[in-house]
């Protein structure tokens, strides 16, 4: 059937505009090995929590199910009121997202006008290089050292016309991190019409004493936005749930572009619930510390290069990322193809639980007999 005019009528710049490439469900790797279920199937591709949500969390959801027909807090009051005490923060520095991709584009639509710049990193999140594009704004990529972003590099690369710079800190899919006194250097010396987001979507996984403070500099009142998720360590990414924290006159500018109700009901109340687990939460960081570690060590005895990682997964040289990613599945392991961000000859793989870990290693290590 020949398409309706309205849907070929369009400008070329919107049919030259990328997808994300999310990683594989185990639904549809499963269909195409022509499995009957996901049993025996790992997902090791999309940075997911190996351990899954709090019971407290599960208990929650389940708590909730029996509300789905009423909408949501579009405030979401009891979530604002136990995450601003935890962070120190007052309610109105907060503003919560469908994911923190939603946030990003929110800050897209209020600070990025026509003619305005954006500077990230080569090699960061490709989602602020795909919304860019979305909004036709310029993005500029500085380049990285030891694939950790450079920050003298980016801060070079500010212009007049830049009004957001996105530090992803750990970064994916590289895994790298930038020290805290070099964070903290780079915001301060930031121009004034510069936005910074700083988005510590795997922050929460290190340790508690080498986690950085950049809620410093919001609390000092600077153009800073901290993005941070429930997705990664809390491990409710099915639940699709991110938040900003800036100071409020931010927050009341992102909040003129929210749609009501974009958080749903279960995600607020899960997350409450997941923030009361303090040892659900430790136990996480515990097994991806100790995965990651392992994995590390059986990558490199056999001949593998990784690079150094602080978050839930490794970035790995394979010579032909997007051939190993494939040969994978045929073994029943899910990983990602980084051919989309320059990175041809890798795979990033998450850390899961340790049975995942080993069948990784093993499957990998059999691809180069």
């Amino acid at each position: 059937m020949t398409a309706p005019v309205a849907f070929t009528a369009v400008p070329d710049w919107v049919r030259a505009l990328r997808t994300y490439e999310p990683g594989r469900p185990l639904e549809d790797v499963a269909r195409d090995l022509g499995l009957p279920g996901i049993e025996g199937i790992a997902k090791l591709a999309s940075n997911e929590a190996p351990l899954g949500p709090s019971p407290k969390a599960v208990a929650a959801m389940r708590a909730a199910a029996a509300r789905m027909h009423l909408y949501p807090d579009g405030y979401a009051h009891a979530l604002r009121a136990r995450l601003a005490d935890r962070l120190g923060v007052g309610p109105d520095h907060l503003l919560f997202g469908n994911g923190s991709n939603e946030l990003i584009e929110l800050l897209f639509h209020a600070l990025a006008a026509p003619g305005a710049e954006v500077v990230a990193s080569e090699c960061a999140f490709l989602v602020y290089k795909l919304v860019a594009a979305a909004f036709q704004i310029r993005f500029i990529e500085a380049p990285m050292r030891d694939l950790t972003h450079d920050l003298e590099a980016m801060a070079a690369a500010i212009t007049p016309d830049t009004r957001l710079v996105f530090v992803a800190n750990p970064n994916n899919p590289t895994g790298t991190r930038v020290a805290n006194a070099d964070l903290d250097r780079f915001i301060e010396g930031l121009p004034e019409h510069v936005v910074v987001a700083v988005d510590e979507a795997y922050a929460e996984l290190l340790d508690p004493e080498d986690q950085p403070d950049t809620l410093r500099h919001v609390r000092a009142g600077r153009p800073v936005v901290v993005l941070r998720t429930f997705s990664k360590t809390y491990g409710l990414a099915g639940l699709r749930l991110g938040y900003a924290i800036a100071r409020p006159a931010g927050i009341q500018l992102l909040e003129r572009f929210r749609q009501p109700f974009n958080v749903n009901a279960m995600a607020q109340a899960a997350a409450v619930a997941a923030l009361e687990d303090e040892a659900f939460l430790e136990e996480t960081r515990r097994t991806v510390r100790e995965g990651r570690a392992w994995m590390e060590r059986a990558l490199h005895e056999a001949g593998f290069e990784t690079v150094p990682s602080e978050a839930n997964f490794l970035l790995v040289k394979t010579g032909a990322g997007r051939e190993t990613f494939q040969a994978l599945m045929r073994e029943r392991i899910i990983v990602r193809p980084l051919d989309a961000y320059g990175l041809p000859d890798h795979i990033r793989v998450t850390i899961g639980r340790p049975e995942e870990n080993r069948r990784f290693v093993e499957a990998l290590a059999g691809l180069r007999v």
